[in-house]
């Protein structure tokens, strides 16, 4: 199953989606590529799915975070945060799950900022503060 995570009110009172706002911000194919990705780690979770470079495990600060990776027009970089739930039913989720947290994109041959990834691991601890996981 795939998921995107929703801000709980008390921390965001639009409780947006942050993941699925910066899907719909994407262009078309980068989005399709994206959510064909999603789709088939979900059919075949890791390990068994290999990504072919669209799917990676994240290290460092951001262990425990998958990244779907896709290059856009320009060669810009597009990147969508995701967390596994594989114990899912015990927060509420219906089973085994991939949790879009958020997404970014940077120009090629740039680098995300330190502060860009705690943004990202902000929104992920939020995300993991309450059960049942709070989900669109």
């Amino acid at each position: 199953m795939i998921y995107f995570f929703r801000r709980h009110s008390a921390d965001d009172p639009s409780e947006s989606v942050p993941g699925r706002g910066f899907l719909d911000a994407c262009p078309t194919k980068v989005r399709a590529t994206m959510l064909a990705v999603l789709g088939a780690v979900a059919d075949a979770p890791p390990p068994k799915f290999s990504g072919g470079g669209y799917w990676e495990v994240m290290r460092d600060e951001m262990a425990g975070y998958y990244e779907v990776r896709v290059n856009g027009p320009q060669r810009k970089h597009f990147r969508l945060f995701c967390v596994l739930e594989r114990h899912g039913t015990d927060v509420g989720l219906g089973g085994s799950a991939i949790i879009v947290i958020s997404g970014m994109a940077k120009p090629f041959r740039t680098e995300f900022k330190a502060s860009d990834y705690r943004r990202v691991r902000r929104l992920g601890e939020e995300y993991r503060k309450r059960t049942p996981r709070s989900v669109a």
